[in-house]
């Protein structure tokens, strides 16, 4: 029996079982909680420092650099953009 999915795209296939939307959400804020983690390193900022720069809770910043928090406003990026003293970019392509 042949797979239908050899030589297929991996967002066909995940289209197709009806996850592709909720597989891209999550691979988003992965790469921005990593992102946004980094910078902090490379700042020598901690989970606190970063909180009171950005006017909230040690909680927040938590649920921020979580990988698998999907629940970010665009509120709370601009704030921890801002904090480190970078900009947010949002395009649509």
């Amino acid at each position: 029996m042949k797979n239908k999915h050899i030589g297929s795209d991996f967002g066909d296939f995940l289209k197709e079982e009806g996850i592709y939307e909720e597989a891209n959400d999550i691979a988003i804020k992965r790469v921005i909680a990593y992102q946004l983690e980094q910078e902090m390193k490379a700042q020598n900022i901690t989970k606190t420092k970063m909180a009171q720069m950005m006017h909230t809770s040690r909680a927040v910043v938590n649920r921020l650099l979580s990988p698998d928090n999907s629940s970010l406003t665009l509120n709370t990026l601009e704030a921890a953009t801002n904090a480190l003293g970078k900009k947010l970019n949002i395009s649509i392509a």
